[in-house]
């Protein structure tokens, strides 16, 4: 879950994030297609519960969906889709959006918004899956896929420290600052120790590869058993494929985890960096949310339990 900018904490719920958020309901939907795209008029708007932090997303009818932004901090993802999402999917083995149309601003809602084909699933959890081994693997062949496509002209992750598939050392300020403040809620000097050997690991230098950048359980969709689709592909660009490993801890967990990284074609220095970002994330986050959500600490406990376990076992 991003919170101005900063990561997700399993089993953390936060109702508005930003000061800026726009009030996004089905009868707003209902308008807005009637004003600009009659063709889908008139059928049933519904919320779709898991819409995630940055969008708002409605069923229309059977096979539509209607994805807003929250804020203008979050708008232009239709745009983005439009430009990159037909080339992309033809060259991945399972579904992602297809945008197909782009509405425009007015004096009810101020942003860009999307109209895409509906994807059928569930969002991820693992006792929805028939094997988390298998799943594992598909995910990981559709990693694998994805950095292989050619990047020419792919969109760059912003200069920023919260950039996924960007260096860790930006970040390491802030993560100190963060693992200073929970120190006696976690083992701080260890913390420290998973932290620096990702540092250690090095900055990617080879050529940018395209990532999706967010694949967490909101956006990946369960059907039947198995993984059906990749969904919001707002942070998809070009940079360090680690960027797509965390999947690893914030999806699986023991035999799927190496079910994942075994099918993965990185090295060592990728995972490194890839526990080092999944760690930060958590970290950098806890502190806001300690004081918003007491429970924050204790929901995120496991996570780091099982990055720090990953790390000593490599020692």
């Amino acid at each position: 879950m991003a919170v101005a900018g900063f990561c997700f904490v399993s089993g953390v719920e936060v109702t508005k994030l930003h000061d800026d958020e726009v009030d996004i309901d089905a009868s707003l939907v209902a308008r807005l297609l009637a004003g600009q795209f009659p063709e889908w008029a008139g059928r049933p708007v519904r919320l779709v519960a898991a819409s995630g932090t940055d969008n708002v997303t409605f069923r229309v009818g059977a096979d539509l969906a209607v994805r807003l932004p929250r804020t203008g901090r979050t708008q232009g993802q239709v745009e983005k889709d439009l430009a990159w999402l037909p080339y992309l999917a033809p060259k991945l083995p399972l579904a992602v959006p297809e945008p197909l149309a782009v509405g425009s601003p007015n004096e009810e809602f101020p942003f860009s918004w999307g109209v895409y084909r509906w994807l059928d699933g569930a969002t991820f959890r693992r006792d929805r899956l028939a094997d988390p081994a298998a799943a594992a693997r598909e995910l990981a062949g559709f990693v694998n896929c994805l950095r292989e496509i050619p990047a020419s002209g792919a969109p760059r992750p912003p200069d920023d420290p919260f950039s996924r598939g960007t260096p860790l050392a930006p970040r390491d300020g802030l993560f100190r600052a963060a693992v200073e403040e929970l120190r006696g809620e976690f083992d701080a000097e260890l913390v420290l120790a998973a932290w620096e050997a990702s540092l250690a690991a090095g900055a990617w230098d080879g050529p940018p590869r395209w990532i999706h950048g967010d694949l967490m359980s909101g956006n990946v969709l369960v059907a039947d058993g198995r993984l059906a689709a990749v969904i919001d592909f707002g942070t998809a660009c070009a940079a360090d494929p680690a960027g797509d490993l965390l999947a690893a801890w914030y999806l699986f967990s023991g035999d799927s985890r190496r079910a994942f990284r075994d099918a993965l074609e990185i090295d060592e220095h990728a995972w490194a960096r890839a526990r080092g970002w999944t760690l930060s994330l958590t970290m950098i986050a806890l502190p806001y949310y300690r004081v918003r959500n007491p429970d924050a600490v204790r929901n995120a406990a496991p996570l780091v339990a099982e990055l720090l376990a990953d790390f000593a076992a490599e020692q």
